[in-house]
């Protein structure tokens, strides 16, 4: 019976890796295909290079592709080849620049070279975003009074109509890089923050994100935002330690206001088939005192209202406090900045 065991694991490992082998086998064949095609596309004119004699082959040589990257011609051939050599992010990103690839280009590139982490890719929220259509933008304009938007797997912030601008300004007027669901649930500062019970499902959401990241394992952009997130917040790191997978769903969820304490609302998410992987989200407000805030927050009424904090906030953001501070709502800072 324990030979069975045995052999049943060793043939189930054989094949695994064979499965591995066969799977790097296509990723070369792939990253082959993709540069020769790539390669074949420029003229020596649009490389800077005069035209030469008559070329058997369109587009640049290998020798072409490897001198204007700065790299050997033979290690070149044999990426172009397929063959099993190691490839730095550095000298894929000369080679990318070569080619002339755009951004999902070069992630392309990274991911059929089996390097997921480059650097040089962007990492941040809202790196890689997708567009939203104008005939999308139409639909949230015409929601209105309702607030909703645009987001992608990551819960990056694509698109908002009015209503959504005016209740939550703070996410509207953040950074680009920073208009991100998740980067302000954990990042925010706690002294103003808008998302008042989001402790309640901050797992789901990042549950939400994980199911998501299956489907990006190896982007750049997805990976970059994880490792950002975990470094930066200890809360989202150990969270996303759990491995747990969760699907979109409907939300209560109560907010806050600098001129209305307690907004409740439900959330609605619907897809995007036009734009795969994007979703709208629609908040309905769950009683009347929300109905009214909104209204008169369309109408102006206490848009131009500030936390206390907000003086600090604005201090920070300009480097007039000093001294680097953590987020100037966090207490330690606050003492410090008091007692300076």
């Amino acid at each position: 019976m324990g030979t069975m065991t045995t052999t049943g694991v060793a043939t189930n490992g054989a094949a695994t890796a064979d499965r591995v082998t066969a799977g790097s086998h296509s990723r070369r064949a792939e990253l082959a295909a993709f540069l020769r095609s790539r390669r074949e596309r420029i003229t020596p004119e649009e490389a800077g290079l005069p035209p030469g004699l008559r070329r058997r082959t369109p587009g640049l040589r290998r020798e072409e592709v490897a001198q204007l990257a700065g790299v050997g011609v033979t290690w070149y051939t044999w990426l172009e080849q397929g063959r099993p050599i190691n490839a730095s992010v550095q000298v894929l990103a000369a080679v990318a620049r070569t080619l002339r690839l755009d951004q999902a280009e070069q992630e392309h590139l990274y991911r059929l070279a089996d390097v997921p982490d480059a650097t040089g890719a962007p990492s941040g929220p809202g790196a890689s975003c997708e567009q939203v259509a104008p005939e999308v933008q139409e639909i949230l304009d015409s929601l209105v009074p309702l607030p909703a938007s645009v987001v992608n797997e990551r819960f990056d912030l694509l698109a908002w109509n009015a209503a959504y601008a005016v209740v939550w300004p703070g996410m509207i007027g953040a950074a680009p890089a920073e208009r991100n669901t998740l980067w302000q649930c954990f990042m925010h500062s706690e002294c103003c923050h808008p998302y008042v019970n989001r402790d309640e499902q901050l797992s789901h959401l990042v549950a939400q994100l994980r199911g998501a990241y299956g489907r990006h394992v190896g982007e750049p952009a997805w990976t970059g935002f994880v490792r950002r997130l975990q470094a930066l917040s200890p809360h989202f790191a150990r969270l996303w330690a759990e491995h747990d997978v969760a699907s979109s769903v409907s939300y209560l969820k109560i907010f806050r206001h600098p001129a209305y304490d307690r907004m409740v609302m439900k959330t609605t998410s619907l897809a995007v088939m036009a734009t795969p992987a994007t979703r709208v989200v629609v908040y309905t407000p769950a009683d009347e005192a929300c109905r009214v805030a909104i209204d008169r927050l369309l109408a102006g009424d206490g848009t131009d209202a500030h936390y206390p904090c907000w003086p600090a906030h604005q201090r920070a953001r300009a480097g007039l406090t000093g001294h680097p501070a953590p987020p100037p709502c966090d207490p330690a800072a606050q003492a410090a900045e008091q007692n300076a």
